[in-house]
């Protein structure tokens, strides 16, 4: 019999509902975007998502049920996210999460976001044929605006984290860099924008290889922009926005393929997962498609930012696994993989 698990995520700026069959097969999976909310302050402002969140998070839920034609009584649990995350946004969620278990009786399911970001490479469309799962062992590069984690997986919900960054995440460089260069939040799609009209050989910036660890670095890049620009501007010259945009797009995809890669021939990878909102950089897709060896998967670039379908994935195996999670436990803003 399939087993249908109700999502639900509020980690950040998104509020996200979605029901997934089987831990593949997506129903259902709308998410409320805040990103106009939050430009203007060119980056999340955490106490205007947290009272977004609460007025959008139960529209959110039923329209999840109702476009799966579903009720609560159709479902089996409720996986919610505990964390990473902002506490006031995570508390959202996880509040509202444990109100609809106690109404219901269904149980809870407290997911780790990062591991979230993992199971969203399992789920397919209502109209997919559904492709092979990935193959153990397997290498997950999650990259997004808050983490940049190198994790390896033996076999499901079996995780060891091999690296992670030092300073800045991906995401977060990319955001900054945009401000430097004048560029809108979020940075990530406007830095792909600029960078299409430029040249990355226009500069060199630095890559922080960091040798014998796989550990990340991204600061000294950022301070490299940032010279840059002040250079520039104190030479009252014009700022080659495009080409500074194209030269740090370069530097940093360059540094997280090779350092994936790498990893996952150290570790006998069979295949590499790579996901998290920097992994919609069509740069970063083609580079990896164009350097690997051996299978990558990247999902649709709708599941790569936050969404519930991947709590709702996660929480399939963790359902499968017998877990079930006290309704008195709390939220966890700085929970890493590694201690799940």
């Amino acid at each position: 019999m399939a087993t249908r698990i109700l999502g639900i995520e509020t980690s950040c700026d998104e509020t996200a509902a979605s029901v997934v069959e089987d831990g593949r097969l997506i129903l259902s999976n709308p998410v409320a975007s805040q990103i106009d909310l939050h430009a203007q302050y060119g980056g999340v402002f955490p106490e205007v998502a947290s009272r977004q969140h609460i007025l959008t998070i139960h529209p959110i839920i039923d329209n999840a049920l109702q476009t799966a034609h579903m009720t609560l009584n159709d479902v089996d649990a409720i996986a919610v996210t505990r964390g990473p995350g902002l506490p006031g946004s995570l508390v959202i969620g996880f509040n509202v999460a444990k109100g609809l278990a106690i109404g219901s009786g269904l149980p809870l399911i407290g997911i780790n976001h990062l591991e979230a970001h993992i199971y969203s490479a399992w789920l397919i469309e209502s109209d997919q044929t559904p492709p092979p799962e990935p193959k153990f062992p397997l290498l997950a590069l999650i990259a997004s605006g808050g983490h940049t984690e190198l994790v390896l997986m033996s076999d499901h919900l079996q995780y060891q984290r091999l690296g992670g960054t030092l300073d800045d995440a991906a995401g977060e460089a990319f955001d900054k860099v945009a401000r430097m260069l004048g560029l809108p939040y979020p940075g990530g799609p406007a830095i792909q924008n600029a960078a299409e009209n430029g040249d990355p050989a226009a500069f060199s910036f630095p890559r922080a290889w960091l040798e014998g660890t796989w550990d990340f670095s991204f600061s000294g890049l950022k301070t490299a922009v940032l010279r840059e620009v002040r250079k520039l501007e104190e030479g009252n010259l014009p700022i080659p926005v495009d080409d500074i945009a194209a030269s740090f797009q370069s530097a940093v995809v360059d540094i997280l393929v090779k350092k994936t890669l790498a990893a996952a021939r150290e570790y006998s990878a069979e295949e590499v997962l790579i996901t998290g909102g920097v992994s919609s950089n069509e740069i970063l897709r083609q580079t990896f498609e164009d350097s690997a060896s051996l299978p990558i998967h990247i999902p649709p670039i709708f599941l790569c930012t936050d969404n519930a379908a991947m709590s709702a994935a996660a929480g399939h195996f963790r359902f499968q696994q017998g877990q079930r999670d006290p309704l008195d436990f709390d939220v966890l803003p700085n929970w890493p993989i590694s201690e799940i």
